[in-house]
C-alpha cells in the first residue's frame, strides 16, 4: 500500500504514521511533501491508494494541488479548521478529522475508506466552494488578542506583536515595544488565527510579524537571520521553511 502525506509540520506527519502503523494490516511505503510545489510533484505519479493531507502548507493550501492534478484517489483531510468549513465533503465520500485528533478519530476515517469499492474521483466544484469558504474566514483573522497579567487584563492588537515563541502549551509574545506576555494557546493555534499576509512561521517554534522586521541577512546556504523590533537576539529561519519565507515576503 502506497500513502501520500501532505502535512507541513514534522510532529504531525509522525504522528500519521504512527497510526498508520497501528492501524494497517497491510504493509506500506509514504511519500511526503509540506509544500504545494512538491505535492505536485509527486501526485502526477498518481500511484497512491490513499492520501492524508493538511489543508495548510509552507507555500499555500492543498486544494491548490488537486484543482491541479487530477486524481481518484481516496483523500483524507487532517486539519485544524472547524467542521462547518467542510461539510461539502460529506457529499463527495471525503473523510477528515479535525485537529487536534485522536487514534480513533483517524480509525474511524480509515475505516470510512476501507469499506469503498470503487476510488471516487474528486469534485473540483467542492474545492472551490471550500476555498470560498477559507477566504470568507481570512475576514475574520484576530485583530487583537486578550492578555491576562497581574495587574488585570490587557488588548494586544495583534500590529503590535513582533514575534511568537512557543513555550509548550503556552505561547510568549514580544511587541515592538519590547515587552513580552503569555497566552495560554499553541503556536499552532496561534497561526490559525493570524493572517498569514502578516505573520509567518519562520521555524518549528517561532512566528514573526511582517510589519516589525527590520533586517535580513543570510545565515548559512539555506537559512537566514532576521532583526525583529523589540526583541533583543536575531531570530533564524530553519531551511526548510526559508524558501517559502522568501516567496511570502514579497506576496
Amino acid at each position: 500500500m502506497r500513502i501520500l502525506i501532505l502535512e507541513d509540520e514534522a510532529p504531525a506527519k509522525r504522528k500519521l504514521i504512527g497510526y498508520l502503523s497501528d492501524f494497517l494490516e497491510v504493509p506500506f511505503t509514504q511519500d511526503s511533501a509540506r509544500t504545494v510545489v512538491k505535492g505536485i510533484e509527486l501526485l502526477h505519479d498518481d500511484r497512491y491508494d490513499l492520501i492524508l493531507a493538511d489543508i495548510k502548507l509552507l507555500d499555500g493550501t492543498s486544494f491548490e494541488i488537486f484543482q491541479k492534478v487530477e486524481t481518484t484517489t481516496p483523500i483524507i483531510f487532517c486539519t485544524a479548521y472547524e467542521e462547518h468549513l467542510l461539510e461539502a465533503f460529506q457529499t463527495n465520500g471525503i473523510a477528515y478529522v479535525i485537529k487536534p485528533y485522536s487514534r480513533n478519530d483517524l480509525e474511524s476515517a480509515l475505516k470510512k475508506f476501507q469499506g469503498l469499492f470503487e476510488n471516487i474521483t474528486l469534485n473540483k466544484e467542492v474545492l472551490i466552494q471550500l476555498q470560498l469558504a477559507l477566504d470568507m474566514k481570512n475576514e475574520t483573522y484576530k485583530k487583537r488578542f486578550v492578555i491576562r497579567k497581574r495587574e488585570g487584563i490587557k488588548l494586544l492588537n495583534t500590529s503590535e506583536i513582533s514575534l511568537i515563541q512557543a513555550s509548550g502549551d503556552f505561547c510568549k509574545i514580544v511587541d515592538r515595544k519590547g515587552h513580552l506576555h503569555m497566552i495560554s494557546k499553541s503556536i499552532g493555534m496561534l497561526e490559525q488565527q493570524l493572517n498569514p499576509k502578516d505573520f509567518f512561521r519562520i521555524n518549528r517554534s517561532q512566528l514573526v510579524g511582517i510589519e516589525s522586521i527590520q533586517k535580513i541577512e543570510p545565515y548559512t546556504k539555506n537559512r537566514l537571520v532576521l532583526k525583529i523590533e523589540g526583541v533583543v537576539e536575531p531570530v533564524k529561519t530553519s531551511s526548510s521553511a526559508t524558501k517559502a519565507f522568501r516567496i511570502w515576503l514579497e506576496s
